[in-house]
């Protein structure tokens, strides 16, 4: 049996272009649908375990699914932005406890999330390095952020404008990392946390400046009467939260009006939800309360559906590749037609014949199905990044 296994070790190498060609199309029969299902399946309870570990949604009244999807997974579209007052109301109705959101901003690489304490005890998410964010001004990095970043703690980040043609007059903010989580596997290893003022902060509703009351700072005074100082633009105005400076930061409005662009509510149980549910279906309401299981679901359905159809379009072309590679094997016998005769004659039987084929056709199946395990393992590996594109895409 081994000079049979040799022999075809041999044809297959000596034609290595044919043989790759049809390892690679084997490879692919096996791959497209396993790997498909598995990052359908992947994907899904991700996207799922996530909804579910998330009861209540408020936000602006728009699309379900940009407001979950961004809530959750902070890489969709930005929803409309809604009071830090709807916040505060849901709060006070005692039905539920409330988290606010604030992810409209990115560093370079990561999203930034303004939000609470409690956000980290509600996510269970836990320090690797370092502490939580404790003062205006901190942040705590996802492990995937703060490697993104190159950034641990006592090092700094810095806010990305939303736009190249940002001519608000905001600058970027330098944040001071404090602390840097420990992996969770879900979409806040990516994300960088900071507290709900410091975004306002980002926004531009909020800056610190030299005290103009000093003399050091009277060229920046355009007029003055009394205790009211009007500055003109050479004020210099801090881009960096220190302890020195911390006290000049102050904020322009009543922070109630503030945006935010979502609050996860926890009800405290399921005829608590329901009531601050029923409390948002009037048509005069500016904002909603949205399940994240329904909605996920409803996305799901629309993905499997769409598999359904991707998986008999891989089974057709399937079919068609399995068929040109019979005939490429038949054709092939019929080349080696005088070869096959001379070790018929030299000695070889014919079940000699049948079994270098058998081993030959083997061999590429055998190859094709250990690169089709290869790059399944892959997908599995790769199933978070790739749950994060499918989000993006959507």
């Amino acid at each position: 049996m081994s000079d049979v296994l040799y022999l075809a070790w041999r044809y297959l190498t000596y034609h290595r272009f044919k043989t790759a060609i049809l390892v690679a199309s084997i490879t692919l029969i096996f791959y497209l649908p396993i790997g498909l299902n598995l990052l359908v399946s992947l994907s899904a309870r991700q996207l799922t375990d996530r909804a579910e570990a998330t009861p209540l949604l408020v936000g602006a009244k728009g699309s379900p699914l940009e407001l979950v999807l961004r809530s959750l997974y902070f890489e969709a579209d930005v929803p409309a932005d809604m009071r830090y007052a709807e916040a505060k109301r849901v709060g006070q109705s005692k039905l539920a406890h409330v988290i606010p959101l604030y992810s409209r901003f990115r560093t370079r690489h990561s999203p930034i999330v303004g939000t609470s304490l409690e956000y980290f005890e509600f996510r269970q998410l836990k320090i690797a390095d370092g502490s939580y964010f404790g003062m205006l001004g901190e942040c705590v990095l996802g492990s995937q952020a703060a490697r993104a970043a190159e950034a641990g703690p006592r090092d700094s980040v810095m806010s990305a404008p939303e736009s190249v043609f940002d001519i608000a007059g905001v600058y970027p903010l330098k944040m001071k990392v404090v602390g840097v989580l420990r992996p969770s596997g879900t979409p806040d290893d990516h994300a960088v946390f900071v507290d709900l003022k410091t975004t306002w902060v980002i926004a531009g509703l909020a800056h610190g400046h030299e005290d103009l009351s000093q003399p050091e700072a009277q060229g920046g005074v355009l007029r003055q009467r009394g205790n009211e100082i009007v500055a003109n633009a050479s004020v210099l105005q801090y881009n960096e939260i220190t302890r020195e400076n911390i006290a000049s930061f102050h904020f322009h409005g009543d922070p109630a009006d503030f945006p935010i662009t979502a609050a996860i509510a926890v009800p405290n149980d399921e005829k608590s939800s329901t009531l601050l549910q029923g409390r948002y279906l009037g048509d005069k309401e500016l904002v909603q309360i949205v399940r994240p299981p329904t909605v996920m679901d409803e996305l799901l359905q629309t993905i499997l559906t769409i598999r359904q159809y991707v998986l008999i379009a891989v089974g057709v072309i399937g079919i068609a590749t399995l068929a040109s590679m019979i005939l490429v094997f038949l054709l092939s016998l019929q080349l080696r037609r005088r070869e096959m005769e001379t070790i018929i004659k030299i000695g070889g039987s014919r079940i000699r014949m049948v079994s270098l084929v058998t081993a030959e056709v083997l061999g590429v199946i055998i190859a094709g199905a250990v690169f089709a395990a290869l790059l399944s393992l892959a997908t599995v590996w790769l199933a978070t990044s790739a749950t994060r594109l499918l989000v993006h895409m959507t």
